[in-house]
C-alpha cells in the first residue's frame, strides 16, 4: 500500500461563532477528487479553533490520510 496525507482547513462563512456554515463542500471536493484517482480514505483527524476576533469565524483543520494499492 501507499499513503498520502492532505490537510483541509474548513472556515466558517459567517462572522462570529456558532454558525453551521462551514465550507463542507471543500472537504467533499477533496474526498471525491482523491477517490477519482484511486485513493481511499484511511483516517481523518480534526482540530478546531475558535474565533480569533470580530471578523474571524471558527475553523476546523482536517488531516486526511488516504491509501491505495501500489501500482
Amino acid at each position: 500500500m501507499e499513503y498520502k496525507a492532505l490537510q483541509v482547513v474548513l472556515k466558517e462563512k459567517l462572522i462570529g461563532t456558532g454558525s453551521s456554515a462551514l465550507t463542507m463542500s471543500l472537504l467533499e471536493q477533496t474526498l471525491n477528487s482523491q477517490a477519482n484517482d484511486g485513493w481511499r480514505l484511511h483516517t481523518i483527524s480534526t482540530t478546531s479553533s475558535g474565533s480569533k476576533g470580530f471578523m474571524a469565524g471558527d475553523r476546523i483543520q482536517a488531516t486526511l490520510v488516504f491509501e491505495r494499492p501500489k501500482k
